[in-house]
């Protein structure tokens, strides 16, 4: 190659090599997840180009690459003092993709930087506005608010955020000792009444056997049998059985007569 230059003369070398160049300048390879907004002397294109080949004639035109890829953003623990004066350290997490390139690169400066301050912005003024047990157990409808607050802001960038989640809560140590009691108390409430619930169910159940039993005084007396022989079978030990009267009131009648 280079004595091909040098019998070309420094002219043609020059020459040559501006081509090759702006060969380089002007052929460009977008991958399928890419796409190429072109400005034409500061104009914008209304169409992005790619994937593929994408010729852009340098240096009238120049090209911004603008991925449409969903971009995973951790937001930072931000503190949020909530609606009931409790102090937290709350992050969450944030899917969005560009759905209009154009719009990404000439309507703001930087849109992964502006969403990720717009989600920060957002997350602590909702989660200012509820209180803290909301906040731990309506996290579905949190989520939704915030995704659909940041998406509606986001929306003139070109932007789509699909899903926002708050991933962890960092509560206070007086606060997280002050619920350990409160769940400990509710466990115990639960508890007793669970209990108090089986006694009545109980007392129920053993009146309704005494109104059978007093009916049919055999019953009580077959009872009694049942019991003796549990009690003999789990204990060895002796058992005096008394007899009750009623039995032998029918023997005593036939010896007087």
């Amino acid at each position: 190659m280079r004595p091909l230059l040098e019998l070309l003369g420094p002219g043609i070398s020059l020459a040559f090599v501006l081509i090759v160049f702006l060969v380089f300048k002007w052929v460009n390879i977008l991958n399928e997840y890419e796409r190429g907004v072109i400005f034409r002397l500061g104009r914008v294109l209304p169409e992005a180009k790619g994937p593929g080949f994408v010729f852009v004639f340098w240096p009238i035109d120049r090209m911004v690459k603008a991925t449409l890829r969903t971009v995973v953003h951790d937001i930072p623990p931000q503190d949020v003092i909530t609606r009931d004066n409790v102090s937290v350290k709350v992050n969450a997490v944030v899917y969005f993709r560009v759905l209009n390139p154009v719009k990404s690169v000439i309507e703001v400066e930087n849109y992964l930087y502006a969403t990720s301050q717009l989600a920060q912005t957002t997350l602590r003024s909702v989660l200012g506005e509820v209180e803290l047990d909301d906040l731990l157990t309506e996290r579905e409808r949190l989520n939704v608010r915030l995704q659909t607050i940041i998406d509606e802001h986001s929306d003139p960038w070109g932007v789509k955020v699909s899903m926002v989640e708050v991933k962890h809560v960092d509560l206070p140590a007086d606060m997280q000792r002050a619920m350990a009691k409160q769940a400990e108390a509710e466990r115990e409430k639960r508890a007793k009444i669970i209990h108090a619930e089986g006694e009545l169910g109980a007392s129920k159940k053993l009146a309704e056997a005494a109104a059978v039993m007093s009916a049919d005084p055999m019953s009580i007396q077959l009872r009694y049998l049942q019991t003796l022989t549990e009690i003999s079978t789990e204990n060895a030990s002796t058992i005096i059985f008394p007899v009750p009267m009623k039995m032998l009131e029918h023997l005593f009648g036939q010896k007087n007569t």
